[in-house]
């Protein structure tokens, strides 16, 4: 009877543990890279991109922190998160309405926005083979530096609008029209 007891207790201490964990993961606001979401309405549709939002805290970020040259996982945490309910031209890429996981390829002059089919990984478990697509980037200095990682969208028109990534003092920006 006692041993029974004692095991009731175990079991309502670990479920009261697991869940105080679980809560403790779903907020995501409390990361020292916390959530952030771009979205943009093309053609009255929502363009939406989650992804974590790292800080440079005094550090170099493009060519240190993210080597030039090697895949990005273009945020931190879990793998940033693209969906579109409508067909794309990224940079000129078509792009099928779908869930995508956004990465990038920076080096010293240039960016690639890479357009991966795999999604709901943690951020560094990138596979080449499920790429969409690879999207050249325009490349420019911001005027000041940004502190913490940006996605943004600035829309150019009813159904267009540009991507653009920014941190350090980096901006990489490609043109989104709806199909």
């Amino acid at each position: 009877m006692r041993q029974n007891w004692i095991r009731a207790v175990m079991a309502v201490a670990l479920s009261i543990m697991a869940i105080s964990l679980q809560a403790q993961q779903q907020d995501k606001s409390k990361r020292p890279s916390p959530p952030g979401t771009a979205e943009v309405a093309l053609k009255g549709k929502t363009i939406k991109i989650d992804y974590s939002r790292p800080s440079m805290k005094g550090r170099k970020i493009f060519g240190d922190l993210v080597p030039y040259g090697k895949v990005w996982r273009t945020g931190a945490n879990e793998a940033t998160a693209f969906s579109t309910p409508i067909d794309l031209t990224i940079g000129g890429t078509k792009v099928p309405a779908g869930n995508y996981t956004l990465y990038s390829l920076p080096t010293d002059n240039s960016w690639k926005l890479i357009i991966n089919k795999q999604t709901g990984q943690w951020g560094t478990e990138y596979d080449e083979k499920q790429d969409l697509a690879r999207i050249d980037m325009k490349v420019s200095k911001t005027a000041q530096p940004v502190e913490q990682f940006t996605i943004s969208f600035d829309k150019t028109g009813q159904d267009s609008a540009n991507l653009i990534l920014e941190w350090e003092n980096t901006r990489g920006t490609v043109a989104v029209k709806a199909q």
